[in-house]
């Protein structure tokens, strides 16, 4: 071999070398699931955190604006401090949810109010990495990567789905970062969640 082929197969050598490296890299990803995603979750026992909420309502002009704190605690204590535009509170036990709202207190059993209980286990469920309860009330299409991911959720529920079309959560690592709720009839709400902290005692 002469040294101009010498010198035209050590630099075709070095390009085929580059293309596989290149190709290398450009080898998709091998799709994200919703175990990864809910035991990265999972690794957070307890948190709150403040948020805050923009409901776009249809016959309403402007966003409808919300704020305060949510909280949780592995593996069914869930709660919703709302201290804006007024002070009204959600707490989830188990199976048993109490409301309280203009000085008065409701209680009643997730049993018995199905389509409710499906979107407070969209948020229950994904901030304690409950991949079994959200795959009860969900289709699920999970997109992303560890770092920055997105649940896309659909009711299972027929009743829950003629009023409500999706959710899209997405997240940071274990973090829950954004709720997205779409209404069939167009209304929509995005919640904002800031970091979670550690439960205050």
């Amino acid at each position: 071999m002469d040294r101009r082929s010498r010198i035209h197969g050590g630099k075709l050598g070095r390009g085929v070398g580059l293309l596989s490296l290149l190709l290398g890299l450009a080898t998709p990803v091998l799709a994200l699931d919703l175990a990864t995603v809910t035991g990265l979750l999972a690794q957070r026992k307890s948190g709150e955190a403040r948020f805050t909420e923009e409901r776009t309502v249809s016959g309403i002009d402007g966003p409808l604006r919300a704020a305060g704190v949510l909280s949780f605690e592995a593996p069914n204590r869930f709660a919703r401090q709302t201290t804006e535009p007024r002070a009204e509170s959600m707490v989830v036990d188990g199976n048993l949810l109490v409301l309280k709202r203009g000085g008065r207190t409701r209680q009643m059993t997730l049993d018995a109010i199905p389509e409710v209980t499906a979107l407070i286990e969209a948020v229950r469920g994904t901030l304690t990495g409950n991949a079994a309860s959200l795959n009860k009330h969900f289709r699920i299409q999970v997109d992303g990567s560890p770092a920055q991911w997105t649940l896309t959720l659909v009711p299972r529920d027929e009743r829950l789905a003629t009023q409500v079309r999706e959710l899209k959560i997405t997240g940071l690592g274990g973090d829950l970062r954004v709720v997205e709720l779409w209404l069939s009839g167009g209304d929509r709400s995005v919640m904002s969640i800031e970091p979670l902290q550690a439960l205050k005692r």
